[in-house]
């Protein structure tokens, strides 16, 4: 309460959304807006659906028999950033696949507006996904919460969403007191290849619709065409010229950057030693090449498929893993909300197949009490 009061100018008598907010917010979100809501959900519950595995049960040998089954993990956290833009879209990513995984306690915090209220297109997003559960609380103070739990907000077992850098080092923080996260996933990144075919103002609204995100934000163009840099540069300034988070853009525009390769396979080369969050290819036979891709949050693939769909209704999940994260994490995904528990189950004669070898092998660790 005193770091919402602190930092977000906010007295809270209560942080809880209550029961009277969800119903009113409904009614105050246009209803084109709302049906846009419902395209992305059942894009992404579609396609979240999908990555169910079966339990397959293998006999590795005759008498022993192990399998993997996938148990949600109980209580996750959803983070919806809010300090400069607000994002329903998160709700639906995050809410999603935590209630299809089965998570019996969704909690879900989201900074506060200045009135004190959420927005009602995030409350609306919510109860789409499924999220009954609504905290007005941001910042690493939010993180701290769903960490440690208080008289108010639960303690949760992991805690997934995107955010500024302070709310991920707060979530790096709350990994040494035993509370699980999804990864580094913040501030947003996107790197652009493409060639000299490439439309020189759709890469410029690529580069721009991640650079107006967040001050923080890194825009990186690798191009194997020598003009193409300079066209992208002029369509730049005409398009921020009208952008109502120029300031923001232009910030996160001053720190990125431009490259020119030789080659496609050096421009691909480059981009997996990055690692980005978004990787758009934007050249001719685009999909053919991109099973050259080893590193990269989520893939763009030929000139129809704009980032932007990625962030809304395409149906893939849009947090995603930052700062070069990508090398070895993927983005947040139904495997992010359950854990894998292996079973193995062994007859009498399969032990009695097992048996020497076993001790011969607890023997050699000279663990006599596993051979016994």
């Amino acid at each position: 309460a005193e770091y919402t009061r602190k930092y977000d100018k906010v007295e809270l008598a209560d942080c809880r959304v209550s029961a009277e907010e969800f119903q009113a917010a409904s009614a105050k979100v246009p209803a084109k807006l709302m049906s846009a809501m419902e395209l992305a959900a059942r894009n992404i519950r579609k396609f979240h659906s999908s990555q169910q595995m079966p339990t397959n049960p293998l006999e590795v040998q005759q008498g022993v028999t192990c399998w993997r089954a996938s148990r949600a993990i109980q209580s996750v956290g959803l983070y919806v950033p809010g300090g400069t833009a607000v994002l329903p879209s998160s709700v639906l990513m995050l809410g999603i696949p935590a209630v299809l995984a089965g998570c019996s306690r969704v909690a879900l915090t989201v900074p506060p507006l200045k009135d004190g209220s959420v927005s009602p297109a995030v409350l609306a997003a919510a109860r789409i996904a499924g999220v009954r559960q609504v905290f007005k609380v941001g910042g690493a103070q939010a993180i701290a919460a769903l960490s440690l739990g208080t008289e108010t907000i639960p303690r949760v077992d992991k805690i997934l969403g995107p955010g500024n850098r302070i709310v991920q080092m707060a979530k790096l923080l709350a990994t040494l007191r035993g509370t699980a996260i999804d990864m580094v996933a913040g501030p947003s990144e996107v790197l652009v290849i493409a060639d000299g075919t490439a439309d020189p103002r759709v890469v410029a609204s690529d580069l721009i619709s991640q650079a107006e995100h967040d001050r923080d934000s890194q825009v990186v163009l690798v191009t194997t065409s020598r003009e193409l840099p300079s066209l992208v540069q002029d369509a730049l300034d005409q398009q921020l010229a009208g952008l109502p988070r120029r300031e923001i853009a232009e910030a996160a525009l001053s720190r990125s950057y431009i490259v020119v390769a030789e080659t496609l396979e050096d421009a691909i080369s480059f981009s997996n030693a990055y690692a980005p969050e978004h990787l758009i290819l934007l050249f001719e036979n685009a999909r053919e090449a991109s099973s050259q891709v080893t590193s990269a949050g989520s893939v763009f693939v030929g000139r129809w498929t704009p980032e932007v769909a990625g962030d809304y209704i395409s149906g893939t999940n849009h947090t995603l893993p930052t700062s070069g994260a990508a090398r070895a994490f993927s983005g947040v995904s139904l495997d992010s909300y359950v854990k894998k528990i292996t079973f193995q189950e062994i007859s009498g004669r399969g032990l009695a197949e097992i048996a020497d070898p076993l001790r011969l092998l607890a023997r050699e660790e000279d663990l006599e009490g596993h051979a016994n």
